[in-house]
């Protein structure tokens, strides 16, 4: 559970326009967001509800149209490479598809040195860094004996993001938004991820953002859920209200749509 009323990141009435006139589409529509330090928040909605966008807007990779973002209580300045390198000391992110947050000509050595390196540890020696490197990659259950002088291609989906989690170990930001992290990955797999993300979470006081369609992930670890329609929250607060008394329809059809194995399944509305 969330462990100290610390304010890490907060946004008030941020929104995302793309396009003009008829072909506008307004992604992110005035959205007010707190997140606190070790807390696990879960923002939930179907395909192009904007959860993706809002979630490239908090990591400095796209500019919103209006709103304002403060990080540590101090209006966020990411105007120049300096300042966008050192927010993203702070804040960083696993994404559903692994493979493309890879250059494929950096092999996993240099993945996970460049890590070190951000932290402030590219003087310390060879064998610091294997070892640093190594027990990074033990605790997501992989041999950086087996990895070393390997490209990330060479690896399985699961064992991509896996290694995405061995970064997030070194760096070890304030701030870790999961863009559907365990999409790639088999249901035992994806049991381990999440609770070497929860570790960490213990570990570090990390704050988790699950960007999800998953509602049934969001119920199980977050301390606070959104459900996010057309760009905007409609329902939010802890997931025993929102998602065992849901006030909104839209609320209501996802929890619906979720098949329940003692039940027939309803495919008519597929």
């Amino acid at each position: 559970m969330a462990n100290d009323r610390t304010l890490y990141l907060s946004a008030s009435g941020l929104t995302k326009v793309f396009g003009l006139g008829r072909h506008k589409t307004v992604a992110v529509n005035h959205i007010d967001l707190e997140l606190y330090k070790g807390e696990v928040v879960s923002i939930v909605g179907e395909s192009g509800s904007g959860k993706t966008t809002l979630a490239k807007i908090l990591l400095g990779l796209i500019s919103p149209t209006e709103g304002e973002i403060y990080f540590e209580g101090k209006k966020r300045d990411i105007s120049s490479h300096k300042k966008k390198k050192e927010y993203w000391k702070n804040i960083q992110a696993i994404f559903q598809d692994p493979f493309s947050s890879y250059n494929i000509f950096n092999k996993i050595d240099s993945v996970l040195l460049d890590c070190i390196k951000m932290r402030g540890g590219g003087n310390l020696s060879k064998d610091e860094k294997t070892k640093l490197m190594a027990e990074a990659c033990s605790f997501v259950n992989l041999k950086f004996e087996e990895l070393t002088n390997k490209y990330p291609f060479e690896l399985s989906g699961g064992q991509q993001q896996r290694l995405m989690i061995a970064r997030i170990f070194l760096l070890k930001p304030k701030i870790l938004l999961a863009d559907e992290p365990t999409s790639m990955i088999d249901a035992c797999s994806r049991a381990t991820i999440l609770d070497e993300l929860m570790k960490l979470r213990d570990e570090i006081g990390m704050t988790v953002i699950f960007i999800t369609h998953d509602i049934g992930l969001a119920y199980y670890v977050s301390d606070k859920v959104y459900i996010m329609e057309r760009g905007r929250f409609v329902e939010s607060g802890p997931p025993d209200d929102v998602i065992l008394r849901p006030k909104e329809a839209y609320t209501q059809r996802l929890i619906n749509d979720v098949p329940k194995i003692y039940e027939e399944w309803d495919l008519s509305t597929v």
